[in-house]
């Protein structure tokens, strides 16, 4: 596995040199890096969770009611139409229609959905798999509407966090709840089962606040066309459908993406990232400084039930 040294730096004080086993943002192409680090950090003693470490995500079916899918929805309405919002940093729209995309930081937004990530049935599965206490690194929801619904190119979170964020090593995982059913052909998560053992690295440099456009659409840090072919035909292709109420939990450095919605029924989910207390942020692989912490917290306190 190939290395790259950096030195973290505090108060202007070089400490001892570390090095980053994922190198990315780079200028050449570079081959693809197999993952040393374990997928499952803990000790998994669910039966929902047991295909995890083989394929790098799980299905949770029925994991919120369809009274609480209902109280929800109706929250993430509430967010989405809120005026206060509009000239909030934490809400992004749609490039071309200027239509709601993501709400971040919604579980501080929402005193349901920070109630929510606290119970054991959602707390427990991070717990789980990571094998530590946990805090919440990034929390949002997604909205894909209708007819023009635009999704998101293949990409690994885990390259993002981590030349953006600062995050050591793949040691988190994402919990997307879905509020609306989700059909093959509405736009629903696509996913690579395995491919979260292979870490790619991307091309290109990262520019200063790099977010405000990624967010509306990502063009830095994404796998090329020849990565997505490989990895297709070693990993294949997977989709995440159910009805509302269902859960996707994946790992962090999980290849995935999503199509458009050209079809009448939209797609909207809450997604919460859990990052290990052990895993805490340093200062971005890739970036000039870090994102902000509404996107990538730096806030590290561990979430208790």
């Amino acid at each position: 596995m190939r290395t790259v040294m950096f030195l973290q730096h505090t108060d202007n004080r070089p400490e001892l040199a570390q090095f980053d086993r994922y190198p990315t943002r780079l200028g050449v192409p570079a081959p693809h890096v197999q993952r040393a680090d374990p997928t499952v950090w803990g000790t998994v003693d669910s039966k929902e969770l047991a295909s995890f470490d083989a394929d790098g995500f799980v299905i949770v079916e029925g994991l919120l009611t369809p009274a609480e899918v209902a109280e929800f929805s109706g929250e993430i309405d509430r967010l989405a139409s809120d005026p206060a919002l509009r000239d909030d940093d934490r809400l992004i729209v749609e490039k071309s229609s200027n239509r709601v995309r993501s709400i971040f930081e919604v579980h501080q937004l929402s005193a349901a959905i920070a109630e929510l990530v606290r119970e054991e049935r959602v707390l427990g599965l991070a717990r789980q798999v990571l094998g530590s206490e946990v805090y919440i690194h990034q929390s949002r929801v997604n909205y894909m509407p209708g007819f023009r619904g635009t999704g998101f190119y293949w990409h690994s979170d885990f390259e993002t966090w981590h030349a953006e964020d600062g995050m050591p090593a793949p040691r988190a995982v994402s919990l997307s709840i879905a509020l609306t059913d989700n059909y093959p052909i509405n736009g629903s998560l696509m996913v690579m089962p395995g491919s979260h053992r292979t870490f790619v690295p991307c091309l290109g440099s990262t520019p200063a606040e790099h977010y405000r456009e990624s967010l509306q659409e990502q063009e830095i840090g994404v796998p090329t066309t020849d990565d997505i072919a490989v990895l297709s035909a070693r990993y294949g292709i997977s989709q995440f459908t159910g009805r509302a109420g269902a859960a996707l939990l994946f790992d962090s450095n999980l290849m995935h993406g999503s199509s458009n919605n050209i079809t009448p029924f939209p797609r909207s989910n809450i997604f919460l990232v859990f990052n290990s207390m052990e895993n805490t942020l340093v200062e971005p692989f890739a970036a000039p400084s870090p994102r902000p912490g509404y996107i990538g917290s730096r806030e590290f306190t561990p979430l208790s039930a």
